[in-house]
């Protein structure tokens, strides 16, 4: 059975007993493998190993930097080389080094690595001197003739991109070319008070793009920020069954639990057909491959099979005069290139929890179902089997804390309407936890959600909204104790 709220409705203090009570109580796994997983709110020494057999038992500030364990041989190897091209910068066309060239000549970083700081999160500008390296700004407008409205309509266009400035904006150029601007923010802060009278003062942010160089934007512009997200267990992610997502959505509500995960469905770059998106704050991509062909596209401005263009307007003609590292119609990206960078995306492994089996992670972890959170961060999956799987991913019980539909998550979390297929303004994806417990350590802070607004685990919980709302009250009702028995069971993630 669920764990429900004392019949108190929401009182702060619950007793001891109760607690231990929990621990012990099964929680029905909403998803479509609970008959295989049966995950309960108790100690299970399997999810210690967060993504199956692959996990990394490397704790040190290179834990997400660690390749999956069962790789072997060769594939090792391969590893190594799309790490290489991962991590080391790309250069002004025309260069030497002419497998690393053609960067720009409007980008925001010169390597997937800038973005991704090892292998982990980034973070939002803290203060009007600090550069937007590590996230980016999705632009869009709505529709504005039936043209338009085709292209959403047939899901033919994540979105309607901004006519000077497109679907990303960027803040660096190569020389001979303006950069689009800079971005900035400010941070207004907002108090929010437990049951219990202590005040936790949460920051929003509030963006504005500056030093325009391609004129004025759209007076319809929608901008939506997006912190670059960690990059472990991708593969394992990859490697679910698309039934066992499907299985888990509930777009009308009909268990009347204020959940109504959806799927969003996305172009494939290859194909032309709308499949199951999967990756992205919104879950605008279907593949690894493609969301790392769209970054070297939107981040670094460069093309890729799947991407042929130069990521430049119209209005903005000293891009699209500026010299490439497209030599006789090639892309910049080779196809060897961008498969050895996809597989290195797909290895990334999860680090081993810590402490899982400590009675306070394990209260906390009794408070996290009581509140009904697994409802959207579903623990556990088994892996697929089948043959388009690389072998060493298949059949892993992996527990990643996401079921990676869209939800509702409120008015204060939205993007102000920036739609993205079939995602609007307040829908995100469910973010996976594990690893969560390391971004400290790893990237020096702990800020989270989609534009970085959260400092820490529990002001991401305070900042949910929407079919969320109910959750966080419960959290509010919580007493300093079971507060920090929660935040204990997220970083042993």
């Amino acid at each position: 059975m669920l764990l429900s709220n004392n019949e108190g409705h929401g009182k702060a203090k619950r007793s001891l007993a109760l607690a231990v009570s929990l621990l012990l109580s099964p929680v029905v796994m909403q998803s479509a493998q609970a008959d295989v997983l049966n995950v309960t709110a108790d100690f299970d020494p399997r999810e210690v190993r967060q993504g199956g057999d692959n996990s990394t038992t490397t704790m040190t500030s290179n834990a997400f930097s660690k390749p999956s364990t069962l790789l072997k041989g060769s594939h090792r190897a391969d590893f190594k080389v799309g790490n290489s091209f991962f991590k080391n910068p790309w250069v002004v066309a025309p260069a030497s080094t002419d497998a690393r060239d053609g960067l720009g000549s409007l980008f925001n970083v010169n390597a997937c690595q800038s973005c991704h700081i090892k292998d982990g999160r980034g973070h939002a500008p803290r203060d009007a001197s600090d550069r937007a390296d590590s996230m980016l700004i999705r632009l869009s407008i709505l529709p504005q003739n039936q043209a338009h409205q085709d292209l959403l309509k047939q899901g033919k266009t994540a979105s309607i991109a901004e006519p000077n400035y497109g679907g990303q904006f960027q803040d660096q150029s190569v020389f001979g070319v303006k950069p689009e601007g800079r971005v900035e923010v400010t941070w207004k802060m907002v108090d929010v008070t437990f049951a219990d009278g202590e005040v936790v003062e949460l920051r929003k942010p509030e963006f504005a793009l500056t030093r325009l160089a391609y004129g004025e934007l759209h007076p319809d512009t929608k901008m939506s920020p997006r912190v670059a997200p960690p990059m472990i267990g991708l593969g394992l992610l990859e490697a679910i069954d698309s039934k066992d997502i499907l299985g888990q959505q509930d777009q009308n509500d009909n268990n009347n639990d204020g959940i109504s995960g959806r799927a969003n469905w996305v172009v494939d770059a290859k194909t032309g057909d709308l499949v199951l998106g999967r990756f992205g704050w919104k879950a605008g991509q279907p593949s690894l491959e493609q969301q790392g062909a769209g970054a070297f596209n939107g981040d670094m401005g460069l093309t890729t099979s799947l991407f042929t263009s130069e990521n430049c307007t119209s209005a903005q003609t000293s891009c699209l005069n500026a010299p490439t590292g497209s030599r006789q119609g090639e892309p910049e990206v080779s196809d060897a290139i961008l498969d050895a960078v996809t597989f290195y995306s797909q290895n990334l492994a999860v680090p081993v929890r810590r402490d899982a089996d400590h009675i306070d992670v394990l209260k906390g972890k009794a408070l996290f179902y009581e509140a009904g959170c697994q409802s959207c961060h579903t623990p556990a999956y088994k892996t697929g089997a089948s043959a388009s799987v690389d072998k060493h991913l298949r059949n892993q019980i992996i527990y990643p804390y996401t079921d990676m539909l869209l939800h509702d998550m409120g008015e204060e979390l939205s993007d102000g309407g920036h739609t993205e297929f079939l995602a609007e303004g307040n829908e995100w994806r469910t973010p996976p936890l594990w690893g969560i417990g390391m971004a400290e350590t790893v990237n020096g802070h702990t800020e989270f959600l989609h534009d970085g607004r959260a400092r820490n685990v529990m002001e991401a919980v305070l900042w949910h909204g929407g079919e969320a709302e109910k959750s966080k009250q419960l959290v509010l009702q919580m007493s300093k104790e079971e507060r920090k028995q929660l935040v204990r069971f997220l970083n042993s993630l």
